[in-house]
């Protein structure tokens, strides 16, 4: 949809936004929150799931990725690297002549040790 997901218009907006989809995080879904210094006990409760109801086109698997990488615990979230590898990237559909993303490219030509001598990493920038 190409629309933000929690577009908030405010700090506490923003928060209330994420709690309203992903529900208020607690000590079960995440262990620690309440000690959290900006955590108040006073937020509003809401306990419904409903990212499925605003990420209405993507599929399985695009949705397992979104709510591996939405999840609260930190010790349970999708890493980057594993969230790189996630079966939803695995049919992605290069241009003709590419063998990696072109953000991937961007991002290997702004590293300091970059050693790519890619002949695409300057054409597609």
């Amino acid at each position: 949809s190409k629309k933000p997901l929690f577009q908030g218009d405010s700090e506490i907006d923003q928060l209330f936004r994420i709690f309203r989809m992903l529900r208020t995080p607690t000590e079960d879904i995440w262990p620690g929150v309440s000690s959290l210094p900006d955590y108040k006990p006073t937020f509003p409760n809401w306990n419904s799931f409903n990212l499925h109801n605003h990420v209405q086109n993507l599929d399985e698997v695009g949705m397992d990725l979104l709510q591996k990488m939405l999840t609260y615990d930190p010790v349970k979230r999708i890493s980057a690297k594993d969230a790189r590898r996630h079966r939803y990237f695995r049919d992605v559909k290069l241009p003709a002549g590419l063998t990696v993303h072109a953000a991937y490219i961007r991002y290997m030509s702004d590293s300091p040790d970059s050693t790519d001598s890619s002949p695409y990493s300057r054409e597609i920038l």
